[in-house]
């Protein structure tokens, strides 16, 4: 098993890497579409990974009410400095979240009906594994997505 340590690192990794996607990308491609079906500016995807950290580490975790708007984080626009902010601001609160986490313990409320019956949807410790899942997803779409914008 991890430690915290080594888990907030690997999460560290991700967030990081996307943070400098971000700041090579500056403010007008960070906010950009690509021209493929489906696709999400870095923006968004960044935005989308801090409503992961949050719902999934912050309410289903660590029990902290908070709500989520998950289709507004696919809508997110702004300025790159701004969303480095927020990106350090979630970092932090990670770190808040796992040091109340008691990876064997559930949830501390039923995860969304698509995840319920699944692993990621019994315990704290998977709960945190599946957020560093889509941290680490999201990290590599985001260069994907950084190189069609550079093209």
């Amino acid at each position: 098993m991890l430690t915290t340590e080594e888990y907030l690192y690997f999460t560290d990794r991700a967030f990081d890497g996307m943070a400098a996607v971000l700041t090579e990308l500056g403010d007008e491609l960070a906010n950009r579409r690509p021209e493929l079906p489906g696709a999400n500016t870095p923006y968004a995807i960044v935005t989308h990974c801090i409503g992961v950290v949050d719902h999934w580490a912050g309410r289903l975790v660590a029990g902290r009410p908070l709500e989520r708007d998950r289709d507004a984080e696919f809508r997110a626009s702004g300025k790159v400095a701004d969303l480095l902010a927020r990106i350090e601001e979630a970092k932090g609160r990670l770190r808040e979240y796992v040091a109340v986490a008691e990876p064997r313990a559930p949830l501390h409320e039923e995860a969304m009906p698509r995840y319920r019956d699944t692993l990621i949807g019994r315990t704290q410790g998977a709960a945190l594994q599946h957020v560093y899942e889509e941290l680490a997803q999201h990290h590599g779409q985001l260069e994907l997505t950084r190189d069609v914008l550079l093209g």
